[in-house]
């Protein structure tokens, strides 16, 4: 499937909102198309100086337009695609385009596991003092809170680039797991220093239990 592509250096998931500032006249072209032809267009992530995998999304809104063109729109995320071909210039148009393949992705995870990796999220955000907001296990998906439990840009790529559901869960398991450590770690390491230079009360040692 040919679509049109406006590659950036960010990560979006499926069912995301995905709001952009639009100034560009390739993209204000594009908007324009996506508002006159009913279009939807691919965001690929720029990562490495490569593009390989991408998130097709959906203009929701135009919220603001400017003088100069300029515009504020809302899309929503929609599904995971891998690029066959690129093109800088689509026929006729100013923007990108390219044929891409959409990924099969499978819901595939019970709601045991969702349940396991949402209580690591939230002991994960009790670690680190931040208000959580408790969801339902049924409710919880892989993408959910994908950009706020502290995975890295390249993190959050490879997490995109997984079709099953059990295997994204299972990534972000292994991730909260290492990073509450970490910071349980930090944690303990904190205490110490702030009871150091405190008086305490030290049991005095027996000496006639010593052997020289």
């Amino acid at each position: 499937m040919k679509i049109p592509l406006f590659p950036l250096q960010s990560v979006f998931f499926p069912g995301e909102t995905v709001p952009l500032h639009i100034f560009e006249e390739r993209y204000k072209q594009l908007i324009n198309d996506c508002q006159n032809e009913s279009l939807t267009f691919g965001i690929p992530v720029f990562i490495n100086n490569t593009i390989a995998y991408g998130t097709e999304v959906q203009l929701v809104e135009v919220v603001n337009s400017y003088e100069g063109g300029e515009m504020d729109v809302v899309c929503i995320a929609r599904q995971v695609f891998r690029i066959l071909s690129f093109e800088n210039q689509m026929d006729g148009k100013l923007y990108a385009g390219g044929e891409v393949e959409f990924l099969d992705m499978e819901n595939d995870a019970d709601e045991t596991l969702r349940k396991d990796v949402l209580d690591k999220v939230e002991k994960l955000y009790e670690l680190m003092d931040v208000p959580f907001t408790k969801t339902s296990p049924k409710q919880f998906n892989s993408y959910s809170l994908a950009h706020k439990m502290g995975l890295s840009f390249e993190q959050e790529y490879k997490l995109l680039k997984i079709s099953k559901e059990t295997d994204r869960l299972l990534f972000i398991k292994d991730h909260l797991l290492t990073t509450t450590t970490v910071l349980e770690e930090v944690n303990r390491t904190k205490a110490m220093i702030e009871l150091n230079g405190h008086f305490k009360n030290f049991d005095p040692l027996d000496f006639k239990d010593f052997k020289i």
